[in-house]
């Protein structure tokens, strides 16, 4: 055998040693955080009513619903939140896992046509660190609502990435949470959410309120600029810079506060606005520049409804 030959063979037999490895990691599962259940023409309060009628027929609690705009940027939107056994279950398991306990549901009008879509539990069970890939609620959700195709990322992430996600250098990680108030008790924190979500102080309201096991309570709020007060809190200024897209992540609402034995938290805005949109831009007309002023915002009124101190 010539040189050239040994040399060529040799070559041939690292390739083929090599492609089943590069096969590999090519194959890493990507997710993205959305899926869309359905699309098409259909009136929007028979569509509603019909995905809330298809989700506790599967099993699933409402929590609450609500409608966070209309006649704005889409024509009605509706979110739905809801729960079951699994996620209850599973939000007890892991730091801040109560987090991920309500799923949240949406119907949004855009034109003549309808969407009903979802946050997709395995992008959420891997972003929010849990001990659980929430394929049973996945396959729930799917058997009751469909699931035609997931969207909100061209490529999607892996486990990998979004389990340390965040980003980009000097923002914050699942775990860096706003601390907005710290109480005697846990039932001294909740009555006071109570009380303050009912007024509306901070521009800030009750959407639904989830009991966990271990003293851990979940609020979903919604997020209103009360007249000539601060647009960069509102959820629906902050939607309609992010949301663009033809398919809408109307189920990235309502915004979450939770009371964790006696302290009051929420995911920060960097994290969580990042890791629901994680193809938006830093710069540009729809981009996180035009959202500078809106993290310390949120902040403010969500630690304002939680009667704690911004100081």
């Amino acid at each position: 055998m010539t040189m050239i030959k040994r040399i060529t063979t040799l070559f041939m037999l690292t390739a083929a040693l090599l492609l089943p490895l590069a096969g590999g990691v090519q194959a890493a599962e990507r997710f993205k955080p959305f899926v869309l259940a359905s699309k098409g023409p259909a009136d929007f309060a028979t569509k509603v009513q019909e995905t809330k009628a298809a989700l506790t027929g599967a099993g699933f609690q409402i929590l609450g619903s609500y409608s966070p705009y209309s006649n704005t940027f889409v024509d009605n939107a509706e979110v739905i939140v809801v729960t079951n056994d699994e996620l209850k279950k599973v939000a007890g398991m892991s730091e801040y896992g109560g987090f991920a306990a309500p799923l949240r549901v949406a119907v949004t009008q855009v034109g003549d046509d309808v969407q009903v879509s979802y946050a997709n539990p395995l992008y959420i069970a891997n972003a929010y660190r849990l001990k659980s890939d929430l394929n049973g609620v996945n396959e729930a959700l799917k058997g009751a609502l469909g699931a035609q195709e997931t969207f909100g990322s061209d490529r999607g992430l892996t486990a990998r990435k979004l389990r340390k996600y965040h980003y980009t250098f000097g923002m914050e990680y699942f775990d860096d949470v706003y601390k907005l108030a710290e109480y005697d008790s846990h039932k001294k924190a909740v009555d006071t959410l109570e009380k303050n979500l009912a007024a509306g102080v901070g521009g800030v309201t009750k959407v639904y309120r989830l009991d966990l096991p271990g003293n851990v309570t979940v609020f979903g709020v919604a997020r209103r600029a009360p007249e000539d007060g601060d647009e960069d809190m509102d959820e629906r200024h902050i939607m309609s810079v992010v949301d663009f897209a033809e398919l809408k992540g109307t189920a990235y609402l309502p915004y979450e506060i939770m009371v964790d034995g006696n302290k009051v938290v929420a995911l920060h805005m960097r994290f969580r606005m990042a890791v629901h949109y994680p193809d938006l831009k830093m710069m540009g007309s729809n981009s996180f520049m035009k959202l500078m002023a809106s993290p310390n915002a949120i902040q403010k009124a969500l630690t304002e409804a939680a009667g704690g101190s911004d100081q």
